[in-house]
C-alpha cells in the first residue's frame, strides 16, 4: 500500500467539520468524498505481461450490479508451463492497477503458479467509476468463480492479496468454498485501525472498513501472513494481530 495516511487524515478533519454542520444530509456526500480519497487507482497502463516475455490471456469477467445490470472486470490469466501447476487468485492493493503489479505477478509465475489477476471495478480497464468496499468484495467473488472454473481441483486453488487486497483475500477465504489456502501480505486489521494509529476520533468517520480482523477468525483454510518489518504505513504488528486471531493451521 502506498502512503495515504496523512492526506486521509487531513480530509477526514474537514469531513468532521462538515458533518457537524450539515448533519445526516451530508453523510452520503461525505462517503463519496471518502471513497474518492481512499481509492486513487491508475485507470490505464501501457505495460502487460508480454513486456516481461510472459504468455497471458486477457479476460473480461461479468459481475452483477445491485440494480440487476451487469458490469465487467478486467483480468489477466498467466498460465504456467507446468501441466499440474496450482492456481492463485491475485488481489492487488488500493492504488495500483494490474499494469503496476507486473513484478509481483511475475514472482508468482516464477514460483510455478497459474495466476489469475483482476482489476476491481473503477481500477484499470474494468468498468465502473468509483470503487466501494461492497463492489470490491463482489469483484473478488466473481473472479474466484472464474478461477474455480479454470482449476477444478480444490487442493490446487489459492487466494493471495497484498495490502488492501489482503483484507479482500481474507474475506473471500472466509466466505468462499474450495480454497486450499490464503496468503495475506502487508495486511491491516481494518482501515479505521490504520487511521486510528494517528487519530482515533477521525477513525470513526471511515465507512470503507475492510475489517480483516473480524473476518480472519472465520477462516477454514490454512493461512500465511507476510509483512515487511520496515513498513512505515501499515504497522507489522497488524499482521501479527491477524496471525494471532486466525485459527490453525497458520504461519507468520
Amino acid at each position: 500500500m502506498r502512503p495515504y495516511r496523512r492526506p486521509l487524515l487531513a480530509v477526514l478533519a474537514v469531513m468532521l467539520a462538515v458533518l457537524t454542520a450539515v448533519g445526516a444530509t451530508g453523510c452520503a456526500y461525505l462517503e463519496i468524498k471518502e471513497r474518492e480519497l481512499v481509492y486513487r487507482p491508475i485507470r490505464d497502463y501501457a505495460r502487460t505481461p508480454a513486456d516481461l516475455g510472459l504468455r497471458f490471456e486477457e479476460l473480461w469477467i461479468d459481475v452483477a450490479k445491485d440494480d440487476g445490470s451487469r458490469e465487467r472486470i478486467h483480468a489477466w490469466w498467466l498460465p504456467s508451463a507446468r501441466p499440474e501447476a496450482p492456481a492463485v487468485l491475485y488481489l492487488h492493493g488500493v492504488r495500483w492497477s494490474l499494469g503496476n503489479n507486473l513484478f509481483r505477478l511475475n514472482r508468482w509465475h516464477q514460483l510455478g503458479f497459474n495466476v489469475l489477476a483482476i482489476d476491481y471495478r473503477g481500477f484499470g480497464r474494468s468498468d465502473g467509476e468509483l470503487p466501494s468496499e461492497p463492489q470490491i468484495h463482489a469483484d473478488a467473488r466473481a473472479a474466484w468463480a472464474e478461477l474455480v472454473r479454470r482449476e477444478p481441483r480444490a487442493d490446487k486453488r489459492f487466494i493471495y492479496g497484498h495490502s488492501l487486497g489482503a483484507a479482500v483475500a481474507l474475506d473471500l477465504a472466509a466466505r468462499a468454498d474450495g480454497a486450499t489456502g490464503v496468503i495475506a501480505e502487508a495486511g491491516f486489521t481494518s482501515l479505521p485501525d490504520v487511521v486510528a494509529g494517528t487519530n482515533r476520533a477521525m477513525s470513526l468517520l471511515v465507512t470503507q472498513r475492510f475489517d480483516a480482523l473480524a473476518r480472519v477468525r472465520e477462516l477454514k483454510v490454512p493461512a500465511m501472513f507476510v509483512h515487511g518489518t520496515a513498513d512505515n504505513v501499515v504497522p507489522p504488528a497488524m499482521s501479527e494481530a491477524l496471525y494471532a486471531a486466525a485459527p490453525e493451521p497458520k504461519r507468520l
